[in-house]
């Protein structure tokens, strides 16, 4: 579940909590990838980090992190 809210915080959005997603193939994950950077930022491009042979942790445009694995 995710909401939002009018009402302004002092906190925002941060890297500490993140989507995590399984994707079934290379392609996948690099367009998943590729379309989630658009107007974002990349923290770690899609590589072999040793803890899985494809992964990718991005942010969208709206400050929302996103960590892609190939499953």
């Amino acid at each position: 579940m995710i909401s939002d809210t009018f009402v302004e915080h002092e906190w925002s959005i941060t890297p500490g909590i993140s989507f995590f997603i399984d994707a079934e193939s290379e392609d996948e994950l690099n367009d998943l990838a590729n379309a989630l950077c658009t107007g974002g930022q990349v923290h770690m491009p899609a590589g072999n980090y040793g803890f899985s042979t494809l992964f990718a942790w991005v942010e969208d445009r709206f400050g929302v992190n996103w960590q892609l694995n190939l499953g």
